[in-house]
């Protein structure tokens, strides 16, 4: 892992793979660039390596990377700008390819977008949200579908509902499943006969994280985890779900709907307690296929190439004795060695 310190602001860039690919080019590393007061190095460099991993899973020889932009909001366009001279030279070179993350929006990237080998789908937009989002969404619903053996009658909570809640929530009522609690940074709202997706999405679009205050009576957002389901989707911060909590989970399937969502020490409890755990570089690979796309997709295709895609990964990797999660660190590491030299060092789980 290689640290890149930005010149002109406080922050970096972190780099997962260097070198080159099997054919001797460069390598392409992509990842969120985030930007709060403080943006802590060791998170960046998880979140690196957890989008090292899906590429692996995908069989792309590429790379994962982070970057912290450490400025408040009020003086976070000018920081931005003034290392958007440094973005463009590592986007140009394939050291680093941005993505929006938290604090950071895609028109803050424009000036990037159209920089690298990436199809012009990593910024289309569809039903409303990004693509990229929708892709997340999507993705994680075929997960979750393939892990319990279909969605049909099945109850589920969304923890942490953000940009990809939308898509989420309206697949997996598509394909029969009932969303029986979610929660933002405001607040959880517990209702067992399920809500009505397009109120969720409308709601998000207008109010964000507030929204939960429009849904019905609003109760402390840890309550929302709790729930008896037969699946949680867990994706409001890294370590969302920890030893602290991971006890009180009532379900059989926890699946990312964010990076890095469960701790080494949570997910050892859920393994006894024979609660599958999925991996975050699998049910958040679908924008990284969009950004590469085989030849001929579109907006209204890409959708069903992810869930086809992810299904076959999740089936392949359940078929571990250990699980899916550590499945999906042999295949993807698999992978890796067939054209690495020497393996990246640690795993993508959160400490």
């Amino acid at each position: 892992m290689k640290i890149h310190k930005f010149n002109e602001s406080d922050g970096y860039v972190a780099v997962d793979l260097q070198g080159t690919t099997s054919d001797g080019s460069a390598i392409e590393s992509v990842g969120v660039i985030r930007s709060a007061r403080k943006i802590l190095q060791g998170g960046g460099q998880e979140l690196a390596r957890s989008v090292t991993y899906s590429f692996a899973l995908l069989g792309q020889q590429r790379g994962g990377a982070s970057s912290g932009l450490n400025a408040e909001a009020d003086v976070r366009p000018e920081a931005l700008a003034a290392v958007l001279p440094e973005l463009k030279a590592m986007a140009e070179s394939g050291l680093f390819l941005a993505r929006p993350g938290k604090g950071i929006f895609a028109d803050d990237l424009a000036p990037l977008s159209a920089i690298g080998s990436r199809s012009d789908l990593h910024v289309a937009e569809i039903e409303g949200s990004s693509l990229a989002d929708h892709l997340e969404g999507v993705g994680a619903a075929a997960v979750a579908s393939a892990a319990a053996g279909g969605l049909d009658g099945r109850t589920v909570v969304i923890e942490g509902f953000g940009a990809n809640g939308p898509a989420l929530a309206r697949q997996v009522t598509e394909w029969g499943a009932t969303v029986v609690a979610l929660s933002t940074s405001d607040g959880a709202v517990l209702r067992s006969g399920g809500f009505d997706t397009n109120a969720l999405a409308e709601g998000w679009t207008t109010s964000g994280a507030a929204m939960i205050e429009t849904l019905g009576e609003v109760e402390p957002a840890w309550k929302a985890t709790i729930q008896k389901a037969d699946i949680v989707f867990a994706g409001s911060k890294m370590g969302a779900i920890s030893h602290a909590n991971a006890d009180k989970l009532a379900t059989a399937i926890v699946v990312p709907t964010g990076p890095i969502p469960v701790t080494a020490r949570a997910y050892a409890m859920l393994r006894r307690a024979d609660v599958a755990v999925l991996p975050d570089f699998l049910s958040l690979a679908g924008p990284l296929m969009a950004m590469w796309p085989a030849d001929g997709a579109a907006t209204d295709t890409i959708g069903a190439e992810v869930i086809a895609k992810l299904t076959e990964l999740t089936n392949e990797v359940g078929e571990h004795e250990r699980g899916h999660l550590f499945g999906a660190f042999v295949q993807a590491e698999t992978f890796l060695a067939t054209w690495r030299e020497s393996m990246p060092f640690g795993r993508p789980l959160a400490a």
